[in-house]
């Protein structure tokens, strides 16, 4: 249970019965005045002498005085149950004693009595209410037996017992209607506080939502807009501003929309530096003039079918690269044969050359998509960063002759640990190590290329590829991770693509970083701090 609803009491159920309290308070404001009047009025010749005038006009005058301060301070009252319990005993204890001192008005005062025990029942807990009718009876029985004692009463044993069993069953009836009462407010409360969550939650999810989203009034005012929304519309967007003012195109296809229901879903430019965005319109209610304004962003659904489309041309590659291997090890073998035979000429062994180079592209191209669309999960493991990129160095030199290019591990610190699949990450730097080396050099000079692991302002991991070539155009930079881009006749612009995949299933970020004094910077960032230990 969530602790907002957790947090309602039984005190705060019983805030529902306070238009009772107060109606209970003025009636027994009322029978304090009626005993008055009885006592004071021109109707006490009427009902004969008292049979104590000094004691009943005390009560009276008592009640009278009681039940005002009663009813003054009903409505401010911090705890009802108290307040319940104190007006009961007073109309208790006035109202046997004012029963004792004037007979001939007992019966009447004995049958107000019972709204004052149903009244009081109503508003306390059960027990208290039903103890409360049980002092009713029990004081209608003293009194009874009292007068009797004093002198001879007209008065019938039936009518306290009829009077007692009335009690009873008010006091039983009532206080179950208040438990049924406190049970409904309470199920109220509860789902009032689940029914606000339910609204932050849901304004909360329209707020981050990457459609924006806009409700318009029919007087063209925009009443609401989300994050998304606001971003788009600027300024416009906040407050009642005017859509005309605000998107006049959008203002147009909203009107238009709005006199034959049919809407343009051309995409739609709203600013020059935003994206293009379709929208959709729909009515908030059946019958409603306000209308909810879709504004989709363009770019994420091209996303998402560039997504659908590398998903089902990964499945075909890696059908059509299977295909190829068989083929093309056949190919690969005749040349090599080929090249071991004397008979072949001096001129045609260029030829042969040439087959053996674009073969091995050729298989290059098959083992990085069959890689793509088969890659396997992430196998994390404690890695030590610094001790992997010298390892993985000199692995890298020893199977591949640098000749004059340089290649080298650099650390801020001694050991920097962290989570991560090893046989991924090799793969990963791999790909930038050989793309350094290969692009990232002054023409005539030996490529430069540093592999560097540090510490971010958040004292997460990260590995820095570097190179000292002339750097990546800002044009290209803003493509180098998209499947099949290349600048270069011999690539397949897949490595990087699969480099970046490779780290996003281990959680991190490949990125590029431009050097402002020239050359390219590759950055692995990995997710959570630096492990404090973790195994060479």
């Amino acid at each position: 249970m969530p602790p907002a609803i957790a947090a309602i009491e039984v005190d705060d159920a019983d805030r529902a019965l306070r238009r009772e309290l107060y109606f209970f308070t003025l009636y027994r404001l009322l029978e304090a005045a009626m005993l008055v009047l009885v006592l004071f009025g021109p109707v006490a010749d009427m009902l004969g002498p008292p049979r104590h005038d000094l004691l009943a006009r005390a009560v009276a005058l008592s009640y009278l005085f009681l039940a005002t301060l009663l009813f003054l301070f009903g409505r401010r009252a911090g705890d009802l149950r108290g307040h319940a319990l104190a007006g009961i005993a007073t109309d208790l204890f006035f109202g046997f004693l004012a029963i004792h001192a004037v007979p001939a008005a007992g019966t009447g005062i004995a049958l107000m009595l019972i709204f004052n025990v149903g009244a009081a029942a109503l508003l306390l807990p059960a027990r208290l209410g039903l103890g409360a009718a049980l002092v009713a009876v029990l004081g209608i029985m003293v009194e009874y037996f009292w007068s009797t004692t004093l002198d001879e009463s007209s008065r019938l044993l039936a009518e306290p017992i009829m009077f007692s069993i009335g009690y009873l069953a008010i006091a039983t009836l009532t206080s179950i209607l208040g438990r049924q009462m406190r049970s409904s407010y309470d199920l109220a409360e509860r789902r009032g506080v689940e029914t606000a969550q339910l609204t932050e939650v849901n304004e909360l999810i329209i707020r981050r939502l990457r459609t924006g989203v806009l409700l318009v009034d029919g007087h063209n005012r925009v009443r609401l807009a989300n994050e998304a929304a606001t971003l788009l519309l600027g300024d416009a967007g906040d407050g009642h501003r005017d859509l005309g003012m605000a998107l006049p195109e959008l203002s147009k296809r909203l009107a238009a929309w709005r006199e034959d229901g049919k809407a343009d879903e051309s995409p739609l430019q709203v600013a020059p530096d935003q994206p293009e965005v379709v929208p959709r319109f729909t009515r908030l209610l059946a019958g409603s003039d306000q209308t909810l304004v879709f504004l989709d962003d363009t770019s994420l659904v091209s996303r998402r079918a560039e997504s659908m489309t590398l998903a089902t041309l990964g499945r075909f590659s890696a059908s059509l690269a299977h295909e190829i291997r068989n083929p093309l090890a056949a190919i690969n073998y005749a040349v090599q044969l080929l090249e071991e035979s004397d008979d072949v000429a001096t001129a045609d062994r260029r030829l042969l050359e040439i087959i053996r180079q674009q073969g091995v592209r050729m298989n290059g191209i098959v083992e990085n998509v069959l890689g793509l669309a088969r890659r396997e999960p992430a196998k994390p493991d404690h890695v030590e960063l610094v001790a992997f990129t010298r390892h993985f160095v000199d692995d890298y030199r020893a199977g591949h002759p640098l000749e004059d290019d340089t290649l080298r591990a650099t650390a801020t610190q001694p050991r920097i640990g962290t989570l991560i699949d090893p046989r991924q990450l090799h793969q990963v730097l791999t790909v930038l190590v050989h793309n350094a080396l290969i692009y990232g050099r002054v023409a005539g000079e030996p490529a430069r290329v540093g592999l560097h692991v540090h510490l971010d302002d958040h004292g997460h991991p990260v590995v820095d590829v570097v190179d000292r070539g002339p750097g990546i155009p800002e044009r290209v930079a803003q493509q180098l991770f998209r499947p099949f881009f290349t600048t270069s006749g011999h690539g397949t612009g897949l490595g990087l693509y699969i480099a970046r995949e490779l780290c996003r299933a281990n959680q991190a970020a490949l990125d590029y970083v431009p050097l402002p004094a020239g050359g390219s910077c590759f950055r692995i960032r990995l997710s959570g701090p630096a492990l404090k230990k973790a195994p060479d």
